[in-house]
């Protein structure tokens, strides 16, 4: 089944030739998630060296004995910095845990920031050298990215093309290299990610290894999602769909298991989760709600909140 989900050349929007094709690249952009919650951005700038290298440094980590890894969990960290071993996260109301490990980069802040309480300092890996570097610089080109992408979704709703720039600018956004190790057993009930929805604004995926990534239609088809090397595949999340009264909605997802030999290959991902700083109040946008679409959130929730509530939900607190 060919995918319908759009990709988008994001230099129409930077980079315009003509303010009429930017304004039509908003109007696309905006209908994609409309329809979809998901599309394909190419041509993003981020160098091919540094995705490349993130996810060698990304391997190298993985490939470490598990004694090691686990040196590098917090227990009771809820997953928010650091390793998580293979066997934790859970989809919300699923009955089997997701077959992945993962490791989260978070944002560096001043330790005496009114956020640090909530926001812990990184873990480094001393055993894999570079991996500071290559992990926080895709974590700094994927932020300016999504950044980009924000406003022209503002854009496309009436707000200002700076509205979420002094909102996302301090946020609690994650960076997560996974590794979905290879499949030896046939008929496991498990999946390498159950089906879900992603708890923040907008989610950046680049350089899925192989397929895998399903989207459900609005019909309640599976379909599948494998973008080109070159393309970074964006989702929003549930809570711009909270904040936008669902006229951006935030799509299920999942990654199923590959057939045959496939399945004994490991697969690795790294999405990159962008959130709004810990204090944002996630409160309907007046301009999201009409006679058709009453608002669906009376009662407004801080984005750390929000978070924290989810988190309980899928298993990591």
């Amino acid at each position: 089944m060919a995918s319908q989900i759009p990709t988008l050349d994001i230099r129409r929007f930077t980079h315009p030739s003509s303010r009429a094709d930017r304004e039509a690249f908003i109007a696309e952009l905006g209908a994609a998630y409309r329809e979809w919650g998901f599309a394909g951005i190419r041509h993003h700038g981020i160098g091919q060296s540094l995705i490349d290298g993130s996810y060698d440094v990304f391997k190298q980590f993985f490939a470490l004995p598990d004694e090691t890894k686990r040196k590098y969990h917090v227990a009771g960290g809820g997953g928010a910095r650091g390793y998580t071993p293979f066997g934790i996260e859970t989809a919300k109301d699923s009955k089997y845990f997701d077959l992945k490990e993962f490791w989260h980069v978070g944002r560096e802040i001043p330790r005496d920031s009114k956020y640090a309480d909530v926001m812990p300092p990184n873990l480094w890996p001393t055993e894999v050298p570079h991996f500071r570097e290559m992990a926080y610089g895709l974590y700094d080109a994927l932020d300016h990215l999504g950044s980009q992408v924000l406003a022209a979704l503002a854009l496309h709703i009436g707000l200002p093309e700076d509205y979420f720039a002094d909102k996302t600018d301090s946020g609690n956004s994650i960076l997560r290299p996974i590794h979905y190790p290879p499949i030896t057993a046939d008929d496991i009930p498990n999946v390498r990610a159950g089906a879900h929805e992603d708890i923040n604004l907008i989610t950046l995926l680049v350089g899925a290894s192989s397929e895998g990534l399903e989207v459900k239609s609005r019909k309640g088809d599976w379909v599948p999602f494998t973008a080109d090397a070159d393309t970074i595949v964006v989702n929003i999340g549930d809570m711009l769909q909270r904040l936008t009264n669902h006229v951006y909605p935030s799509t299920t997802h999942r990654v199923v298991n590959p057939p045959g030999e496939k399945a004994r290959l490991p697969r690795y991902s790294t999405p990159f989760f962008l959130h709004p700083n810990p204090d944002f109040l996630i409160d309907v946008l007046p301009s999201c709600i009409t006679p058709d679409n009453p608002s669906r959130y009376p009662e407004p929730i801080t984005a750390h909140g929000y978070l924290e509530e989810r988190l309980a939900e899928i298993k990591l607190k």
